[in-house]
């Protein structure tokens, strides 16, 4: 689709000049915290006299023709989408280079000393762009609607590797310098980086992983499955257009669980479980490389066609490789899920933000990020499958990823295309427009049953009416029967109840992240003083804002809860990337309370 539709977060104006090919020079200064480089971009021309770029925190040092010959440039008023760079063309000028350098306002990245990583021997670096923050470590057309090829020279100390979301090495070079290429056209957030002191170990012929020395042979271990997940997911939907796929687990500070750069995930370890039993987060990342990383939304107002067809997507791989069980199990959870932030968004100031279809015009685009677009667009996609069957719903996902590789789509867009290539040619009718333009969950949503969580309540129940918590019945049960366990505790019990559980089942002492933090938020909220040393080593170690935010939930509903999550929050927020620190300032008031605190 050669047209670009308006972008509400993005000061670009592709209309008039927009970037087809990126090549990056850049010079990575661990020791001071800034990156020097020069981003040179090749245009599109169309009309006007001027390209537009987005940027925010950056410092431009100068913009130059290919040649090196001045071009006059401006930068214009900040606003939480940053600074418009405007450069002005000459005749016939079809690419500008700006050099740069970041600064303490890049919020992409995230600057680790040693202590905060796992080997604490040596710093890291990571880079986390979306949705708009690859603008704070490069210039760009920083919009999910433009898509260009990009090259890269990386200088990094020696003693480190550097790895982009692109072809990767798997050994350090000698001089710490490393080349990089994406040949397929590509958004600006999914352009990553990754410095530090990782090793590499193949899973297979084409799928690996990366970690820090003291991780990479328990990384590799875990997520033993992937070859078989990335030939599941080809087996469904047609082939994995990528080459490679690794996966890079990240210190414990990265935000999100996963995060789906090309070729190569960003990984939370709290997936490194010891068990594989928290792998279906792999499953979605990789689905990202069908839904989202080629077929891409075109907006953040339209995030939900992500998404909702990744998780749509995951859980058909964890059915063909585990069972529908296991699929079921992991579908209810998310359900759950669902109808908990549906209850929050609608206390709160944006009730309308429990649509599909969201207007973020004027607002940072990261408020979309919620189990809305995840799991009600699912559930969209699950009610559309289960209306027309399963093998005509897969032929008309398989033909949209073939028919649309490479391409921005719209929720108009996709409502027109679903409505001409499948509802009507099935003869079906469904009320697509009240899943997508209205707020809540409608009545004809799918609710996934499991025969093993209500197994686990008849558990709970049993428990409730006397049984003692070691007589239960929970041999072999899954990581997700034990969150399910967990969630459906009464929510006041006393300090003895809770400490009989914790007896029985140490859920205190457990490695398992999803089980812990489940049980910390019953802690809290049942003021279970046990706890509370694990709560505080938890927060100030993991920056995965999955866990986070419903913890200072919890403590901040009390005062003495509130002062306690205010003692945490002051030694640990160095510890968490920008996207982590924005919301829980929110939450705690730190910015009016405290004053600003630099990372």
């Amino acid at each position: 689709m050669s047209d670009h539709v308006a972008d509400p977060h993005s000061h670009a104006r592709p209309e008039e000049a927009v970037i087809t090919h990126m090549a990056l020079e850049m010079n990575v200064n661990m020791e001071e915290r800034v990156i020097d480089g020069v981003a040179a971009f090749d245009l599109e021309r169309r009309k006007g006299d001027s390209v537009i770029f987005d940027t925010d925190g950056l410092t431009i040092k100068g913009v130059t023709t290919r040649q090196g010959q001045p071009l006059a440039y401006a930068l214009g008023d900040s606003s939480f989408m940053g600074r418009p760079l405007k450069v002005l063309l000459p005749e016939g000028c079809r690419h500008v280079r700006i050099a740069y350098r970041t600064t303490a306002a890049s919020r992409a990245l995230q600057w680790l000393g040693p202590s905060q990583t796992a080997d604490k021997q040596k710093p890291f670096l990571f880079t986390q762009g979306q949705a708009i923050l690859s603008r704070t470590w490069f210039p760009v057309q920083d919009s999910p609607g433009i898509r260009f090829t990009y090259e890269a020279q990386v200088r990094v100390p020696s003693d480190l590797l550097a790895l982009m979301s692109a072809q990767n090495p798997q050994e350090r070079s000698a001089d710490g310098t490393y080349h990089f290429r994406m040949e397929k056209p590509i958004p600006a957030y999914l352009v990553a980086l990754a410095v530090g002191d990782v090793a590499f170990r193949p899973i297979d012929e084409r799928t690996g992983v990366y970690a820090e020395r003291s991780m990479v042979d328990k990384a590799a271990w875990e997520f033993a499955d992937m070859g078989r997940m990335v030939k599941a997911a080809e087996e469904l939907y047609g082939p994995y257009r990528w080459g490679r796929y690794d996966i890079i687990v990240l210190p414990p500070s990265f935000p999100f669980g996963g995060m789906e750069n090309p070729v190569l995930t960003f990984a939370t370890p709290t997936i490194i479980a010891g068990d594989r039993s928290l792998t279906s987060l792999v499953a979605h990342e990789l689905a990202h490389s069908w839904s989202g990383n080629l077929v891409t939304n075109a907006t953040w107002n339209d995030f939900w066609l992500n998404e909702g067809f990744t998780v749509y997507f995951e859980h058909r791989i964890g059915e063909k490789l585990y069972g529908s069980a296991y699929s079921e199990m992991t579908a209810l959870l998310g359900h759950q899920d669902l109808m908990a932030t549906v209850k929050e968004i609608e206390a709160g100031p944006h009730p309308q933000d429990t649509r599909l279809k969201l207007d973020l015009a004027g607002r940072d685009p990261d408020d979309g990020v919620t189990d809305i677009a995840y799991e009600k667009g699912y559930g969209l996609l699950r009610l559309l499958e289960h209306k027309v069957g399963r093998e005509r719903f897969d032929a008309f996902v398989r033909d949209y990823f073939d028919r649309f590789a490479f391409q921005s789509m719209t929720t108009e867009r996709f409502l027109g295309h679903l409505r001409s290539a499948l509802l009507e040619p099935s003869g079906v009718d469904v009320d697509v427009d009240r899943w997508v333009y209205r707020s809540g969950i409608p009545d004809d949503v799918i609710v996934p049953v499991s025969d093993r969580f209500q197994r686990v309540e008849q558990e709970v129940a049993r428990w409730q009416a006397g049984t003692p918590a070691s007589a239960l019945a929970t041999q072999g049960w899954s990581t997700f029967e034990w969150i399910h366990f967990v969630r459906h505790l009464p929510q006041e019990l006393g300090q003895e109840r809770m400490a009989e559980l914790d007896k029985a089942f140490g859920f205190t002492k457990s490695g398992n992240a999803e089980v812990l933090a489940a049980w910390l938020e019953q802690s809290v909220r049942n003021d279970y003083a046990a706890a509370d040393g694990r709560l505080v080593d938890f927060l100030n170690t993991v920056g995965r804002r999955k866990f986070l935010i419903p913890l200072y939930e919890e403590l901040v509903a009390t005062e003495k809860g509130k002062a306690m999550a205010m003692r945490i929050y002051s030694t640990a927020r160095p510890n968490y990337h920008s996207v982590s620190v924005r919301t829980i300032d929110d939450l705690l008031g730190w910015s009016s309370g405290k004053g600003t605190v630099t990372l």
